[in-house]
């Protein structure tokens, strides 16, 4: 029971700073949504393809909608710490059944072109990470030498 009390006591005393659930280390997963199509698979686009055709060069549509029989959406987003970070879109258009159009984002180069470039995860914005960066302390440490009980 004082436990709580302290806990309870010491949660409302940190809400007049920059206080977030972080604080306590509580882990928001990374979350891919959609369809990853890379620059690589829209180079295989070609006016005329059938809807399988396009279905094997760019996988299955995350949106199809059958009001718009006629366009296939892909779409990605990717969140980190509940931010998107990335987001994209590409919408086919057929006629006839064959593809007709395309439009929508850039897309990204192949993960192998990624990889030999040394890009990946290293591009993306490290600065939602919540781990301690090099010489800095996490808020455990930083409160016992608060109270005189770490060197």
């Amino acid at each position: 029971m004082l436990c709580a009390v302290a806990f309870a006591l010491a949660a409302s005393g940190c809400s007049w700073q920059n206080f977030t659930w972080q604080t306590f280390g509580v882990y928001k997963l990374d979350i891919n949504q959609g369809n990853y199509v890379t620059q690589d698979q829209v180079d295989r686009l070609k006016v005329g393809l059938t809807r399988q055709q396009v279905r094997i060069a760019l996988g299955t549509p995350l949106l199809a909608d059958p009001f718009h029989a006629n366009r296939w959406d892909y779409v990605y987003a990717f969140e980190r710490q509940g931010k998107v970070l990335e987001e994209r879109r590409l919408a086919v258009y057929f006629v006839d059944d064959r593809l007709a159009r395309w439009e929508g984002d850039e897309m990204p180069p192949p993960p192998a072109e990624v990889a030999r470039s040394g890009g990946g995860d290293a591009v993306l914005d490290k600065s939602l990470s919540t781990a301690p960066k090099t010489g800095e302390d996490n808020w455990l440490v930083e409160l016992l030498k608060k109270f005189g009980w770490w060197q």
